[in-house]
C-alpha cells in the first residue's frame, strides 16, 4: 500500500512483456484504488482533462507533415541542395547528409521520419561515391536521432506536457547540442573520408538545387523565426508547418495527389491510435499523484542519496543509458520525467538543460539495442542484418557519449539563448 507497491506492480507487468498502455492503467488503477476514493472513473476523467491542451494538438499535425513531406519532394530537394553545396569538401557527401538531417529534423521532429526520408537517398548516394558500407549505414542511423534533439521535437512537447515547462524554451534550448552534434558528425566524416576522391564544383547543379530547394528551404525558417519572434505558439507553428507541406507538395511540386494524402493521413492516425491512448493514462497518473503529493515524497527520498548536483546528474545519466536500451523514448519521458524533473529542481538543477540532458540522453537509445528503433528500421529499409547495423554505430554511439557529457556539463550550451 506504498509507492513501492506502486513501483514493484509496474515492473511486474514490465517483466510480463505487458504494453506500456497496461501498465499504466494497471498503475492508475492500483493508486485510485489505493490512495484515492476507489472510484475509477476518474482515471478517464483525469486523463480527458490532461489531454485537453492546446499544445498536444501539435503532435498529430508535426507527425502528418513529417510524413507528407517525406513522402513527397521537399527531402528529396533538400538532399540535393546540401550535395551540390558540400560536394567538393572532402568528405562532402557525408556532411551533406548530416546538414539534411538537420535541417529536415528542423521541420518534422521525429527521429524516424528523418532517418527513412534521408536515409532513403543518402544511404545508396554515399555507397555508389566510395563511402564505406558501416560508415555509411551509421550515419544515416545517427543523422537520424537529430530529429530528436534539433527544435521542434515532438520528444520535447512531451517532456514539457508532463513537467509543465515551457515547450519553446525547450525548443530554444535544443538548438546548443544539436548544433554541438551536427558539427562532431560533420568533424568525423572528413576526418574518416579525408582522402576521398572529390568532385569539382558543378556551378549549373548548384544554382539548379538552389531554385529546386528554395522551397524546401522557407519551411524550417517560418517555423522557428515564426516561434521565437512571437508570431506563433509551438502548436500554431505545427499547423502552418502542415498548411504549407500540403501547399508546396500539392500546388508547387505536385508531388502529392488526394489518393496519397489519404493514405498519409491514414498511416499517421494508426500511429497516433497507439501513442494518445497511452499519453492520456500517464497524465492522468500524473495528475492523481501530484495531487497526493507522491513525487514530493520522492523528491525526499531520492535527495538523501546524493552529496549535490554532480552525483545526482552522474547516476541520473547512467540510469536513463540503461533505460534507452530496453524502453522506447516517449515510454521513457511518460514514465520518468515527472518523478526526476522534480529532484532535479531540488538539486539546483534548471528544469529546462535537465529537459535537454534528458532528451539527448534518450536519443542514444535510439542507437542501442536491443530495443534501439532506429537499428530496427535501418535493417528493413536497408536490407542488413542486425549485427552489421550495430556494428556500424558504434563510433558515433561514442561521438554522442562525448556531447551528453558536455550538455550535462556546460549548461550554458543549452541556456545560453533563454538568457
Amino acid at each position: 500500500m506504498t509507492v513501492f507497491g506502486l513501483l514493484l506492480l509496474a515492473l511486474a507487468l514490465f517483466a510480463l512483456r505487458q504494453n506500456l498502455f497496461v501498465v499504466l492503467g494497471c498503475a492508475a488503477g492500483y493508486a485510485y484504488l489505493v490512495w484515492g476514493d476507489g472510484i475509477l472513473d476518474y482515471i478517464v476523467l483525469d486523463g480527458w482533462d490532461s489531454l485537453n491542451r492546446d499544445v498536444l494538438l501539435s503532435i498529430p499535425l508535426y507527425l502528418l507533415a513529417g510524413n507528407i513531406m517525406a513522402g513527397g519532394a521537399i527531402a528529396p530537394r533538400l538532399v540535393r541542395l546540401m550535395s551540390a553545396l558540400t560536394g567538393p569538401i572532402p568528405g562532402g557527401l557525408a556532411i551533406a547528409t548530416v546538414l539534411s538531417c538537420a535541417l529536415f529534423a528542423a521541420i518534422v521532429g521525429s527521429s524516424i521520419v528523418t532517418l527513412l526520408a534521408v536515409g532513403s537517398i543518402m544511404y545508396p548516394a554515399l555507397l555508389k561515391a566510395g563511402y564505406s558500407r558501416s560508415f555509411a549505414l551509421g550515419l544515416v542511423c545517427a543523422g537520424g536521432t537529430l530529429g530528436i534533439i534539433i527544435p521542434p521535437s515532438i520528444p520535447l512537447i512531451l517532456y514539457g506536457v508532463m513537467t509543465s515547462t515551457s515547450i519553446a524554451d525547450l525548443f530554444l534550448a535544443g538548438i546548443g547540442p544539436g548544433l554541438l552534434l551536427v558539427s562532431l558528425f560533420a568533424a568525423y566524416s572528413v576526418f574518416v573520408n579525408w582522402r576521398l576522391r572529390l568532385p569539382g564544383w558543378d556551378v549549373v547543379e548548384l544554382r539548379a538545387a538552389l531554385v529546386s530547394g528554395a522551397w524546401s528551404l522557407l519551411l524550417p525558417v517560418i517555423i522557428l523565426g515564426g516561434i521565437y519572434s512571437g508570431y506563433f505558439t509551438a502548436t500554431e507553428s505545427a499547423a502552418v508547418a502542415l498548411f504549407y507541406a500540403l501547399f508546396v507538395e500539392m500546388f508547387i511540386h505536385r508531388e502529392l495527389d488526394p489518393r496519397g494524402l489519404f493514405r498519409i493521413t491514414v498511416e499517421t492516425t494508426r500511429l497516433l491510435g497507439s501513442l494518445f491512448p497511452v499519453l492520456m493514462m500517464a497524465l492522468s497518473l500524473n495528475v492523481f499523484l501530484s495531487y497526493q503529493q507522491v513525487p514530493a515524497q520522492i523528491v525526499g527520498i531520492l535527495n538523501q542519496w546524493f552529496d549535490g548536483p554532480a552525483s545526482f546528474l552522474v547516476v541520473t545519466n547512467l540510469l536513463l543509458l540503461l533505460v534507452g536500451m530496453v524502453m522506447d523514448m516517449g515510454s521513457a519521458i511518460l514514465i520518468l520525467a515527472p518523478i526526476l524533473e522534480p529532484v532535479a529542481q531540488a538539486q539546483g538543477i534548471d528544469p529546462v538543460h535537465f529537459g535537454i540532458m534528458m532528451t539527448v540522453n534518450l536519443e542514444i537509445g535510439y542507437l542501442t539495442p536491443p530495443m534501439g528503433l532506429n537499428l530496427i528500421v535501418a535493417m528493413g529499409a536497408f536490407r542488413v542484418d542486425f549485427k552489421t547495423v550495430c556494428r556500424a554505430v558504434l563510433p558515433f554511439i561514442a561521438i554522442m557519449l562525448v556531447a551528453l557529457v558536455v550538455v550535462a556539463a556546460v549548461p550554458r550550451l543549452s541556456l545560453f539563448l533563454l538568457d
